[in-house]
């Protein structure tokens, strides 16, 4: 049984009472058993010196795309439906199995990099087994799923299914990697969106997800561009059309929701909708400024995520939290979206959005033991006197100032070393997929 003692921490639990002290955690196989002052344990397999250092939950990303990190740089300056149509749905049909490999390991090495331990992952629509080979070899947590798509003329081909082709594979992929290593990585079925996805695969989806207690992780109203298709196609807005197919429910995750009205926003309220806030990519894709504060005034688990490498262009939980808080004070005032509030989002907001509130997202003992470890010694962080340190977090540190990453209790990141993913090979391989990539859609070899 591996135990490992982390000593010294300044520790953010942010468990009920929202407790921030000075201790000791001690870790036993994937669970924190203790927390205290001058922990100790005879046989120890490890102990990390967190002397001068910040222990954090291990921040919760809620919407990403793997399939994508080999597009950072090929969708710049484009609003979603031209960034989809040009440039999104073509690379994705050029993936073949190795590159949707390297493709998962590149993204999720830099999101190890940054403390992220848990994400909710869309993959494209083939190849979706050897993403989930890149999860389960990396450590991190994850509930991913198969994009769905079986809509859509202007879809390239290599991305159009048949209903009941999509929902076989879906539910195969499910069937092998749901549950996967005590629970580390889950399934979602993961519609693309309404205007990629009929009417009949979504019903069978809301019937799925209840037969088997999955979540269903799915973009909506994040242009309104978009929202004028659905509208058009089914009489009805984003959410109010995913309610009357059943899939309105504490078991779906909606990405971005920046243009609400008040019924969706009444709909997601009443039954218990997640939403996952996107800042970064609602700002590069033109998108807008979703209504944050007031979905969290009507008590709506809000959480965060940086969505796709080709249109962030990173996936920094830094990055988002800090963006969360400041796009929202010229329209609310200074005191909107306050360091602490945006925080949650990124912890124990996550895991409430993904079911797991009582086993990850705060430090507290039985809890697994997804932690980062932050050094804020540094210039950008001082004066640190008299500062509160989740100000300081969330409005001066940067992913560069994570040492290490712990999940499941495992380090997956000690010191800036990555321990599970080969840092040099990943970015060779990755020039070389998409060197390849490219090669199969002449025409965005230009594209820089």
């Amino acid at each position: 049984m591996a135990k490992i003692l982390i000593k010294n921490a300044e520790i953010i639990t942010m468990n009920p009472q929202d407790e921030q002290f000075k201790g000791d955690i001690l870790i036993e196989n994937d669970k924190i058993i203790a927390i205290g002052s001058d922990l100790y344990e005879p046989k120890l397999d490890k102990i990390i010196d967190a002397t001068n250092r910040v222990v954090i939950p291990g921040f919760i990303q809620t919407h990403i795309h793997l399939c994508q990190t080999l597009f950072r740089g090929k969708g710049d300056d484009l609003e979603l439906m031209d960034w989809l149509k040009r440039r999104i749905w073509p690379l994705e049909a050029a993936h073949d199995e190795e590159s949707i490999y390297y493709s998962a390991l590149l993204g999720i090495g830099e999101l190890i990099q940054s403390g992220t331990t848990s994400i909710v992952d869309m993959e494209t629509v083939h190849h979706t087994d050897y993403a989930f080979q890149a999860i389960a070899s990396s450590g991190i947590r994850a509930l991913s799923g198969k994009v769905m798509m079986d809509k859509g003329n202007e879809v390239p081909k290599p991305l159009q299914e048949t209903t009941y082709g999509s929902i076989m594979k879906s539910v195969n992929l499910m069937e092998k990697w749901d549950m996967f290593d005590g629970g580390r990585i889950k399934y979602a079925f993961s519609p693309r969106f309404v205007v990629s996805c009929t009417e009949e695969l979504l019903r069978e989806v809301s019937s799925l997800s209840e037969k088997y207690n999955v979540f269903v992780h799915t973009h909506a109203s994040e242009n309104k561009g978009e929202i004028s298709i659905v509208e058009q196609e089914t009489g009805m807005r984003n959410v109010v059309y995913l309610d009357h197919l059943g899939l309105a429910n504490e078991r779906l995750i909606l990405a971005h929701c920046v243009w609400l009205d008040e019924e969706e926003k009444r709909i997601i309220k009443e039954k218990k909708v997640h939403v996952s806030h996107c800042p970064g990519s609602n700002l590069k894709l033109a998108s807008g400024i979703a209504e944050i504060p007031s979905l969290l005034d009507d008590q709506i688990c809000v959480s965060l995520g940086a969505d796709g490498a080709p249109c962030n262009n990173n996936l920094d939980m830094f990055n988002e939290m800090r963006l969360a808080a400041l796009i929202q004070k010229p329209e609310h005032g200074p005191t909107a979206m306050d360091a602490k509030t945006v925080f949650k989002m990124a912890t124990i907001g996550g895991a409430k959005a993904i079911g797991m509130a009582n086993e990850v997202g705060s430090i507290e003992v039985g809890k697994k033991a997804d932690l980062a470890i932050l050094n804020l010694n540094d210039l950008h962080m001082y004066p640190s006197y008299d500062v509160d340190t989740i100000s300081r977090i969330v409005y001066s540190a940067t992913r560069a100032d994570v040492e290490t990453t712990i999940v499941n209790g495992k380090v997956l990141m000690e010191n800036r070393i990555l321990k599970t993913i080969d840092k040099n090979t990943i970015m060779y391989e990755a020039n070389i997929a998409i060197k390849r990539l490219l090669t199969r859609i002449p025409k965005l070899t230009s594209i820089s």
